[in-house]
């Protein structure tokens, strides 16, 4: 009977922590997402120095208020997952951790505290609030669409680094007796990126028409080589596209989401979901 009685409380603390489904999720995701907010506020008016001065207490004691709040909501995720140690080392696991580890680090460190900072990760779970759960199917597609790039964006940058090498040696054997900007290969090599990526921070110009020639192509070229990985990723997100809806139901065994409304297993661990 006490197991039984566990259990049902475990599922119920899984469905308001970890799914929007419900009124009681969707509120405790809207009161999460505003303690969040509230917490990195009040991190980032904690650097202002002459506020840290004034209100240093304040912040300290609304600071370890978020923090107990944060711990204790880390804990019953751990506690009502079926998986703990699954959910710990998932991404959003060790975001929930990250989230309150500098408050202790900082009883011995006092500058941990502003890496709280991270706690903006987790407005990522902002999608589940208002049931955007194809967002999360989005991100997936993203997902796959980089990982599925991955070797024609590794052949891109290897050619743009060649690129940026021959551009600086050349510019260098150009500018480098009469130009002090163009010293040497390495910084030569540091303007044909920032000329090549169309940054243009002007701290190194060519002064000899030749070099002035060559900079005017550079310029161009890095416009048509900012639209090549675009390209690249753009074709397999077509590729990737799929139409299929997501829920923002959590799997208890390993955390993830993104299942489709029929889903009766995880499509990831192959579990029962929660139906």
């Amino acid at each position: 009977m006490q197991h039984s009685d566990s259990s049902r409380l475990k599922h119920k603390i899984h469905e308001i922590i970890f799914e929007a489904d419900t009124p009681e999720g969707k509120a405790f995701d809207v009161i999460l997402l505003l303690l969040i907010a509230a917490s990195v506020l009040t991190v980032t008016l904690e650097s202002v120095e002459h506020l840290q001065q004034r209100y240093a207490t304040v912040f300290t004691i609304v600071e370890w208020i978020f923090t107990v709040f944060f711990t204790l909501e880390y804990l019953l995720r751990l506690y009502c997952v079926l998986r703990p140690m699954k959910y710990a080392t998932s991404f959003f696991g060790i975001v929930d951790l990250l989230a309150i580890l500098p408050s202790y680090l900082a009883l011995f460190l006092p500058t941990a505290q502003y890496f709280l900072i991270i706690r903006a990760f987790r407005l990522i779970r902002i999608f589940r609030i208002f049931k955007m759960a194809h967002f999360i199917n989005e991100g997936d597609i993203i997902i796959q669409a980089l990982r599925a790039s991955r070797a024609k964006i590794t052949v891109f940058l290897t050619f743009v680094s060649l690129l940026v090498i021959i551009i600086g040696a050349i510019m260098y054997l150009i500018e480098g007796g009469t130009n002090d900007g163009f010293s040497s290969i390495p910084r030569s090599i540091y303007w044909s990126i920032v000329t090549l990526t169309t940054v243009g921070y002007g701290d190194i110009t060519p002064l000899t028409g030749l070099g002035q020639f060559i900079s005017a192509i550079v310029m161009i070229l890095g416009y048509a080589i900012i639209a090549v990985p675009t390209g690249i990723v753009s074709a397999e997100f077509v590729r990737e596209y799929r139409n299929n809806k997501a829920t923002t139901q959590a799997c208890r065994y390993c955390g993830k989401e993104g299942h489709d409304h029929d889903a009766i297993h995880c499509k990831y661990c192959g579990e029962v979901l929660n139906l």
